[in-house]
């Protein structure tokens, strides 16, 4: 099982951030994103909101670096670790602009791009950026389906309800010849369309044993990536055996990845943490530039 981190600083939710957070910057973000790397963690996630309104951002929180400019900084402090969108609202865009931005992403991280894609949920954004809220679910379905179809691809074609397109040239495209989608969402439905167009699935707001069961129901095919939270941040270096627990229940549920939030009290405590985890998870550590 690998073990994501879900970055500090790029949003910050209340209750589920630490004080030190809130005035660190690209700086402090670049040193967690080095150690990251160095400690063979899977990935660093970055949500993604353009405009949250102010009664939502009580609470959803209302700071959310946007994930392209964010992983194209870290894309050159880093070698292996991957970038995963956590998620990206794709209602909010063109297919093809997604290919060609995230593509360029991709190409410039050397293939360590991961998309995690969700339908939306937040209202007055939808109403803020044009696109109706109504047939979000069926047109993220059909957007989900051309971005599989136009990814990695100089001339993509795709035709269907929502979205129809062909000659052009779509370049730079993604390095990876199959850029791994992953989709978040909280019903079988999602589920359902993860295995059916996607590559993963990110759930959200379900218990482990509601999970477990969608899976086994789903009959997820092999190499297909669950990740699922290992819950409130946690804090390796002060408590390993409540550490070993969280990992354990995502892992028990059906995990192939899990995403580890950690708690601290400054960056240099948070890079101490990262190394604390490693140490336990086992993970492979690189000890040579």
């Amino acid at each position: 099982m690998q073990i994501g981190i879900v970055s500090p600083v790029v949003t910050l939710v209340p209750g589920a951030h630490s004080p030190w957070e809130r005035s660190a910057g690209v700086q402090e973000l670049g040193l967690v994103a080095e150690a990251a790397d160095r400690l063979g963690y899977a990935h660093l996630t970055c949500s993604e909101h353009v405009a949250v309104p102010t009664d939502v951002a009580e609470t959803r929180g209302a700071t959310y670096w946007d994930p392209l400019a964010t992983f194209g900084h870290l894309a050159a402090r880093t070698r292996r670790i991957r970038f995963a969108t956590q998620v990206l609202v794709v209602g909010y865009h063109h297919p093809l602009e997604i290919a060609k931005r995230y593509g360029t992403l991709d190409r410039v991280s050397g293939g360590r791009l991961t998309l995690g894609l969700g339908v939306g949920s937040l209202e007055e954004e939808f109403a803020l950026l044009g696109v109706p809220f109504e047939e979000r679910g069926p047109r993220a379905d059909d957007a989900i389906a051309a971005l599989r179809a136009a990814l990695s691809r100089r001339e993509p074609a795709y035709s269907g309800k929502f979205y129809d397109f062909s000659g052009f040239v779509v370049e730079p495209h993604a390095e990876q010849e199959r850029v791994p989608l992953w989709i978040g969402g909280r019903t079988m439905k999602s589920l359902r369309r993860a295995v059916t167009v996607g590559d993963g699935w990110v759930p959200f707001g379900l218990s482990f044993d509601e999970m477990r069961d969608m899976l086994a129901a789903a009959g997820v095919p092999d190499g297909f990536d669950v990740v699922l939270s290992a819950g409130r941040a946690l804090d390796p270096i002060g408590n390993p055996d409540r550490v070993r627990h969280a990992l354990d229940r995502p892992r028990e549920a059906g995990a192939t990845t899990v995403n580890v939030a950690l708690a601290a009290d400054s960056v240099g405590h948070y890079c101490e943490q990262l190394h604390a985890l490693a140490e336990l998870a086992g993970l492979d550590v690189r000890t040579t530039a």
